[in-house]
């Protein structure tokens, strides 16, 4: 939170230093380029196109008494007004902030309460939500109609405010002005405001730069929440400062649809998006129909896979094993990336939570090297990651540019550096729990630094798994273990807290039960009737094992429990980014997680002695 001036060297020449400085820049380079787009090009906006529409909401959105550091909230699926509003609301020197579609009218209300918006920018079918929220909006804007209520974006940019002076008010737009809040997930409790600065985005762009080169022809395709910090800023701002195409795809269960019509150079996925395009290939390897073609494609996988424990290993493969890698990359490898539309990909990476170091090798060995990354809303997103010269798998690598990294006494992972949050919004006494007067914020994760300066990141602070015995375990390495060894494995939550052994509760992934309902011919689709089938108890229970087989005797579950029903992201078990919500977990489920430690086997747990 220093007052050290960032700026970003922009394509152009100019150096920036906030983000409706850089969107001016940027639409100079390349007017007549497409900027935002939906998938299959049904609408296509260029950069002249969208600094038009951007001046002209300004002015609307003005008109309606919005002015600097107001807060505006927003809430829209993945879809090109977002990009359009919320860079409006940066010109205005406003602060546009983005909700979760899944919240609740008290989640809203509280939200809205604590941003003190008069003003939110939403579609139709969210109405109703916010109106049953208690809050002091005064204006709702929608941008698909105009319901009873509310006002159409469209009459916004028809209703330009009086003598507004749109050049003048974006260039008194300031670095230290806020530019966001990132509403954190609340996995522990009520959601903070996360204040993030348009020198806080610049100085974390500017940090990736040296990793990451982008601009007007890659593209990236935006479906995570914009609620979410790594879709503000990897896709976003990226898009503002970097010139970076924008194709945006409004439900994310759609994502691997919309690759292929993408084709992107730039991807982040969070790991179960990557356990999901991993289980797709693989599926589809199953249900080969040409026995030549399944056995070329299993022959293929295993050729990759061998090339990239070589890779990893920092072996030199020799002629031959080069020759065979080339031949499987040619035949089968090249046109498996192609079909799942990752076949010009350049930058891939993975974030938000930790992922099976099985699935980075999959990807290795298919030719797709997935980085993995580190960092919070705190700190504007990434913090540390690996790199192609430095992909040390099992770690997040090293703090990006400008980002200082240490490990306090009880282990918790210390970050100070430009990319650090100005605050928690109204919640000053947080905010000094948070980051200390030395600038340094704890990010409540217990972590390792190796020799070489590779971060890895052991479990949260208040997750970890201290059993009986006085063993410290880590929820997560557990977690992964198993839903690394099946697809069918969606969820898995590892307890043992002063227990004497490691249970869990599993939960099936939705998609892959669909599949076992008809592999099984079961006639019934739904979770609970597949949860409770015998062949897939068996095939679950084949994984818990396998998934034990990689950990310490005292870290494998002993017994589990299948949950019959989905979860759903934002629903009491998960947060709208696919955390755990643990505590609401435990007292959902407290019945179910005291048979697997009652004496004798109940209904349901499985025993694996």
């Amino acid at each position: 939170m220093s007052d050290t001036p960032i700026t970003f060297s922009h394509e152009s020449g100019a150096q920036v230093s906030t983000l409706p400085e850089a969107f001016q820049q940027t639409v100079k380079i390349r007017p007549d380029a497409v900027a935002l787009r939906t998938v299959g090009g049904t609408t296509s906006i260029t950069w002249s196109q969208y600094a038009r529409r951007v001046r002209t909401i300004a002015s609307g959105l003005a008109n309606l008494g919005v002015r600097q550091g107001d807060r505006v909230g927003i809430m829209l699926t993945n879809r090109p007004e977002f990009h359009l509003v919320d860079t409006a609301c940066l010109h205005l020197g406003a602060v546009p902030f983005s909700i979760y579609n899944t919240s609740s009218p008290d989640q809203v209300g509280y939200l809205f309460g604590n941003a003190g918006n008069t003003v939110v920018v939403t579609e139709q079918v969210f109405v109703p939500v916010i109106a049953a929220a208690t809050s002091d909006v005064k204006t709702v804007v929608v941008v698909d109609g105009s319901p009873d209520g509310a006002v159409s974006l469209a009459d916004v940019e028809d209703s330009p405010a009086a003598d507004f002076d749109f050049d003048a008010v974006w260039h008194a737009v300031q670095p230290t002005d806020l530019a966001t809040l990132i509403y954190t997930s609340g996995t522990t409790g009520p959601p903070k405001g996360v204040e993030i600065s348009h020198r806080n985005i610049i100085a974390e762009l500017t940090a990736l730069a040296e990793h990451v080169d982008v601009g007007f022809d890659d593209r990236i395709v935006s479906y995570l929440p914009a609620a979410h910090i790594a879709d503000r800023v990897s896709a976003h701002a990226a898009n503002l400062v970097r010139g970076i195409q924008i194709t945006t795809v409004p439900d994310p269960r759609e994502i691997a649809a919309a690759l292929p019509d993408v084709h992107p150079t730039f991807f982040f996925g969070v790991p179960r998006v990557w356990q999901k395009i991993k289980a797709g290939i693989e599926a589809k390897l199953a249900e080969e129909s040409s026995p030549v073609k399944a056995k070329l494609g299993a022959w293929a996988l295993r050729t990759g896979a061998a090339a990239a424990k070589a890779q990893l290993a920092g072996r030199k493969p020799g002629a031959a094993d080069a020759l065979q890698h080339a031949v499987a990359d040619k035949l089968v490898l090249s046109k498996v990336r192609g079909a799942i539309g990752m076949d010009q990909v350049t930058f891939a990476a993975s974030g938000a939570a930790a992922i099976p170091p099985e699935v980075l090798e999959f990807f290795l060995g298919l030719g797709i090297p997935v980085l993995e990354v580190w960092g919070m809303s705190e700190t504007t997103g990434v913090s540390t990651m690996t790199t192609a010269e430095n992909l040390k798998i099992g770690t997040v690598g090293k703090p990006v540019h400008g980002v200082e990294v240490k490990i306090a006494e009880d282990g918790e992972l210390l970050i100070r550096g430009p990319v650090v949050m100005e605050g928690y919004r109204g919640q000053p006494e947080k905010t000094a729990e948070t980051i200390d007067a030395d600038g340094w914020l704890a990010t409540g994760d217990i972590a390792e630094v190796d020799a070489d300066g590779n971060v890895t990141i052991v479990d949260r602070k208040k997750e970890l798994i201290i059993s009986e015995s006085g063993k410290n375990m880590s929820p997560t390495n557990i977690e992964n273990a198993m839903k690394a060894a099946s697809s069918l494995i969606g969820q898995v939550v590892a307890i043992g807290d002063a227990k004497p052994y490691v249970s869990a509760l599993v939960v099936l992934d939705p998609d892959a039960a669909t599949a076992r309902a008809h592999l099984h011919k079961l006639g019934d689709e739904d979770i609970a009737t597949v949860s409770s089938h015998s062949a897939v108890i068996e095939e679950v229970t084949a994984a818990i094992r396998q998934g034990n087989g990689k950990l310490s005797r005292v870290e494998q579950i002993k017994r589990f429990a299948i949950v019959p029903a989905a979860w759903d992201p934002g629903g009491d078990e998960l947060t709208p980014t696919m955390k755990l919500r643990r505590k609401p977990i435990a007292d959902k489920y407290a019945e179910r997680i005291d048979a697997l430690y009652s004496g004798a086997t109940s209904s349901g747990v499985v025993d694996l002695g």
